[in-house]
């Protein structure tokens, strides 16, 4: 269960090594979590993303998962949730991809659909249905303001964020008066490790940001979140842009 100051007291990452998720984890602990489950592919980078937690003083395990194995969601993470209740589920896995080198490569643009929405639906699904079962929980999405509109150089993983955004609403209503709570967090380019050298955004953001947004998020209770806030209404407007105009502003 959450403490009094609304953190919960355990944690369950799916995408262990996002640097997002590893910056969420760090300031739960600060605040009394004291149980992290981090899911991802097996290898040195998870396991150095557990130590790190538990230099901070947290009980952390890794688990196996992958999201392009939809059969194997139920069984791994099921034993996560067996071991004990979940206050809350950050899903942090998903591609960028390549737009340029995608749209001549079908396999590789599949690819990342299936990862940033099939994957996601299917672990959603699972982690939801376990959340109910235990009657609290929460379950923050994240998601992309490229979400909100499909802008010709990322359409590919935009329109899987949308699908990803979409569903999660949806789930969010569907689990209104169960004790489970949704959060979609919709951040702008976010300046990790592997956007280094791409040119930056207006209006871009950090992982530290974004972590400090879904803490502050889950606290209050949100059902969306945008990181930064002035995103918000800066994507009211382009949303409604005729197509004509929108194609031709530098965004």
């Amino acid at each position: 269960m959450k403490d009094a100051f609304g953190a919960p007291q355990s944690l369950l990452v799916l995408g262990g090594t996002s640097e997002i998720a590893r910056a969420t984890a760090r300031r739960l602990i600060a605040l009394r979590t004291r149980a992290v489950w981090l899911a991802g592919r097996p290898g040195p980078e998870l396991e150095s993303a557990a130590a790190d937690l538990r230099g901070l003083g947290a009980e952390v395990r890794t688990v196996g998962f992958d999201a392009l194995d939809p059969a194997s969601h139920e069984p791994v993470l099921g034993k996560v949730f067996a071991d004990g209740d979940v206050d809350a589920v950050l899903m942090a896995f998903g591609i960028s991809g390549d737009q340029a080198r995608d749209e001549e490569d079908p396999v590789a643009a599949a690819l990342v659909a299936q990862t940033n929405y099939t994957g996601a639906v299917s672990a959603g699904l699972v982690c939801a249905g376990a959340l109910q079962a235990q009657g609290h929980g929460s379950l923050v999405v994240l998601s992309s303001v490229a979400a909100e509109r499909a802008r010709r150089d990322d359409f590919i993983f935009g329109s899987s964020k949308a699908g990803l955004d979409a569903f999660a609403q949806g789930l969010g209503d569907a689990l209104q008066g169960t004790g489970v709570q949704v959060m979609v967090v919709r951040p702008g380019q976010v300046r990790t490790r592997k956007t280094a050298g791409q040119p930056s955004q207006p209006l871009s953001t950090t992982p530290d940001a974004v972590a400090d947004a879904i803490v502050t998020g889950l606290r209050r209770r949100s059902e969306t979140v945008w990181v930064p806030a002035a995103l918000r209404p800066l994507m009211s407007a382009l949303r409604h842009a005729p197509r004509p105009l929108f194609r031709r502003l530098p965004v």
